[in-house]
């Protein structure tokens, strides 16, 4: 997780920054063959070098990138789930709670789905 630790310095709001650390970790432990990075100035998870969910800081919320046909495919649960979303992120609100159930499958999916891939993002 040291890779993580500048970006998480410089999270002013020490809410968001442990909410923000938590997820990572969640991640990290649960997931131990991904490899934690910082790719344009945001945390990442990638899989023999090929991404496999990112997120980056904002304000009201923490957004949480997929990529897109994560996002398709969960696009019911992440509804379910009272986030909003785009065509290749949903948020999660500070002040609601993590639903790790959603991220666990979304990674699962993404690790699965993108085994045999050697591009970094989906083309």
């Amino acid at each position: 997780m040291e890779v993580f630790a500048k970006y998480l310095e410089g999270i002013d709001n020490p809410d968001h920054r442990d909410r923000t650390e938590e997820i990572l970790a969640w991640i990290a432990n649960r997931f131990p063959k991904l490899e934690p990075q910082i790719k344009w100035n945001t945390p990442m998870f990638t899989d023999h070098n090929t991404f496999i969910i990112g997120f980056s800081t904002a304000k009201e919320h923490l957004s949480v990138s997929p990529e897109e046909v994560g996002i398709e495919r969960f696009a019911d649960e992440i509804a379910q789930a009272g986030y909003s979303a785009t065509k290749g992120l949903f948020r999660i609100p500070w002040n609601e709670p993590v639903n790790y159930e959603l991220l666990e499958k979304m990674i699962e999916f993404n690790i699965q789905d993108k085994a045999e891939y050697t591009n970094f993002w989906r083309k």
